[in-house]
């Protein structure tokens, strides 16, 4: 065993998440010789990671070796960890033709990442992609660990665990733990005296337990502080970090279902029929729903990366904060042996017994020495089951669609839809989908472009 590890980043131009990730990574004394291999396919982006990852390493005094890539497979060669961010089709055009084209149909959308048409078309563009890295690492690096940053991460791990079981795999996000750590500043509790037990699908797990630590070493149930909180009007508190998005929506759904989603409203929003309608401006209003979100971040983000990247080209340290993204605590874990406990994204198998054995449910796993082992949680509650279970049948579609190269099940996945269905005929949602094939037709598989396949 070599005295590191290589860690390659596939879309290292994703260069903020990657200085979060790497910055992670160097903090940890075991991890920081590591080799970082960066490949991404824009030169401009790749060189501007470059450097930033150049400038983390000097700033925490890490004998990192920083490597750059254009050739996907040659910067995993014998690599140990994969972590892929990227979005392909990028904002200009794909991510406006996911928003503009629904419209015309008159079917609004948030973010449209994960599920809904625009979680649909995403997943026919990012697979393909996905299975190429996983080709690649089973030519040169079999053993690594995939970390699978990429929306739609349910339907993209789904997919990997079809065609390629033998990868390890496992996707991540940070809604579990963003999530907790909103509802502690919620109710003004510490988020170290907060303890949970989230279990689902990725974007709509929920919490089976939350509660708080006290003095005696027992435990208190908060969730009859949330909903007193939301009854009254003091909760939720207004956003620390986007003043658009209010949260009520996952407020009101904690009183009907009594359980809380880990997911933000304005992407639980586009996952369920209740709350945009059209002709319901009144439910637009009530509930704060943020419609074309998406995005309204990404020309914000755009904008803010090009001062934030002539920033750190003028400056020789970058100041490095811990994030609460997963990935540094799985190769810690991993590659030292110390056990810690994440929320992944990985096959069923069993885990939660109410959902299809084959689907993605998100999990909590103990990670050490052996790799990431997905932990049993049983049956989920019957209401979330349902309507879980809503959301999967879209997921499956598009994966069948994909793995049997068939695109009668893509439209079948938009049919089944929540909020498609909720506001488009039969007729509309053939047609819509057409068009959005047609219009992504450079992004996408051939076989999805050929009509009647």
């Amino acid at each position: 065993m070599p005295s590191h590890p290589k860690i390659t980043f596939i879309g290292a131009g994703s260069t903020v998440f990657m200085k979060n990730v790497i910055g992670d990574v160097l903090q940890r004394p075991a991890l920081s010789s590591a080799t970082i291999a960066l490949m991404d396919v824009n030169p401009q982006r790749l060189a501007e990671s470059e450097i930033v990852a150049g400038k983390l390493a000097r700033t925490l005094g890490a004998k990192a070796t920083i490597e750059t890539y254009s050739d996907q497979r040659r910067a995993l060669e014998n690599a140990d960890f994969v972590v892929v961010a990227f979005q392909i089709g990028g904002y200009e055009p794909c991510t406006v033709t996911d928003f503009e084209v629904p419209k015309k149909y008159g079917l609004r959308q948030t973010i449209a990442d994960t599920l809904g048409v625009g979680g649909i078309m995403r997943g026919l563009r990012t697979v393909p992609h996905l299975w190429k890295i996983c080709e690649d690492m089973l030519a040169v690096c079999p053993k690594a660990i995939l970390l699978q940053y990429v929306n739609p991460m349910a339907i993209n791990t789904w997919a990997i665990a079809e065609k390629y079981p033998e990868i390890r795999q496992v996707g991540l996000c940070h809604s579990v733990q963003g999530t907790a750590g909103e509802l502690a500043r919620d109710l003004d509790i510490p988020i170290a005296d907060i303890r949970y037990r989230a279990a689902g699908i990725n974007h709509m797990a929920f919490y089976l337990q939350f509660e708080q630590r006290q003095a005696d070493g027992g435990y208190r149930d908060l969730y009859p502080d949330l909903v007193r909180g939301y009854r009254e009007g003091r909760l939720p508190k207004p956003s620390h970090w986007n003043p658009r998005c209010p949260n009520k929506v996952r407020y009101e759904m904690l009183t009907r279902l009594g359980y809380f989603v880990t997911e933000s409203s304005e992407h639980f929003a586009e996952y369920t029929p209740y709350f945009i309608k059209e002709g319901r401006e009144d439910l637009i209003e009530k509930y704060g729903i943020p419609l074309d979100e998406y995005p309204k971040r990404c020309i914000e983000q755009i904008a803010h990366w090009k001062s934030q990247a002539e920033s750190y080209a003028n400056t020789d340290t970058i100041e490095v904060s811990e994030s609460h993204e997963y990935a540094s605590s799985i190769m810690h874990s991993v590659w030292t042996g110390a056990p810690s406990v994440i929320y992944g994204n990985v096959r069923n198998n069993g885990c939660i017994t109410s959902l299809p054995g084959n689907c993605a449910v998100e999990v909590p796993c103990l990670v050490d020495a052996s790799g990431i082992q997905p932990t049993y949680v049983g049956a989920l509650p019957s209401q979330l089951t349902a309507l879980i279970r809503t959301n999967i049948n879209v997921q499956e579609l598009t994966v069948q669609a994909l793995v049997a190269e068939n695109r009668q099940h893509i439209y079948h996945a938009a049919m089944m839809d929540p909020h498609t269905a909720a506001e488009l005929d039969l007729d509309q949602i053939w047609s819509l989908v057409d068009d959005l094939l047609a219009a992504h037709r450079d992004w996408l598989p051939a076989w999805a472009s050929i009509q009647g396949a």
